[in-house]
Parts: structure tokens; C-alpha cells; sequence
């Protein structure tokens, strides 16, 4: 799932504040401040893609990021995955491309995978 530049900004302030934010805090909290009423939108958005939750504090709304940065980035790179005409030449090249770090990783991810 692709996100806009907005969308990603307020995502990444939900993500290192699992505790919640309000509205207004978000706003504040973002570096292009835009008004509130643009990250309510925002907010409805997101949560109609089912990545924000929110919940009821007075008059106000607390949001949270619905799940962790790494569910969403795994997510994502199983649509881009999902896309590819030739799934064994997109793998082939993103391993090709990664930094032995990540693809130590993925080595560790598939050796401890349960076989179907």
C-alpha cells in the first residue's frame, strides 16, 4: 500500500508514539504544520485503509497506528511482490541489491520458515 506524503509523515509520528496522539498533536508534531482539520482527513483515510484506530478521550480522539512499522513495510513488500510479472527476476534483483546486513536477514527468515 502506497502512501502519500502526508499519510507517511503521520504514520511515522503514530509509529514512534504508540501510546497515541491527538489531532492537534499530530499537527504540531509534523514539519510542513498543516491545519488540523487536513490531518482529520488524513486521519479518516487511514483508518479507512485500516492502518489507524482511534479511540474516545473527552471530546477528543486519541489515534494509533493500527499495527508496527514492520507489519506495514512487509505488507508492502508483498503487494509490490504480488505485481511483479516475473516474480523470480524481481527477487533475484532486490537480493542482488541488498546490503549484506538485510541479506543475512532474509537468509535467517527463510531457514526458520515452517515448510507448507
Amino acid at each position: 500500500m502506497r502512501l502519500g506524503n502526508l499519510e507517511r509523515s503521520i504514520m511515522e509520528a503514530l509509529w514512534n508514539h504508540p501510546e497515541g496522539m491527538l489531532a492537534q498533536d499530530l499537527a504540531d508534531a509534523l514539519p510542513s504544520t498543516p491545519a488540523v482539520t487536513t490531518v482529520l482527513t488524513v486521519l479518516v483515510r487511514l483508518s479507512r485503509k485500516g492502518l489507524v484506530t482511534r479511540e474516545r478521550t473527552g471530546r477528543a480522539h486519541l489515534y494509533h497506528a493500527s499495527a508496527g512499522r514492520d507489519v506495514f513495510v512487509a505488507e508492502a513488500m508483498r503487494e509490490v511482490l504480488d505485481g511483479a510479472g516475473d516474480v523470480q527476476a524481481a527477487v533475484s534483483r532486490f537480493v542482488g541489491s541488498v546490503s549484506p546486513q538485510v541479506a543475512a536477514a532474509l537468509r535467517d527468515a527463510l531457514n526458520s520458515r515452517d515448510p507448507d
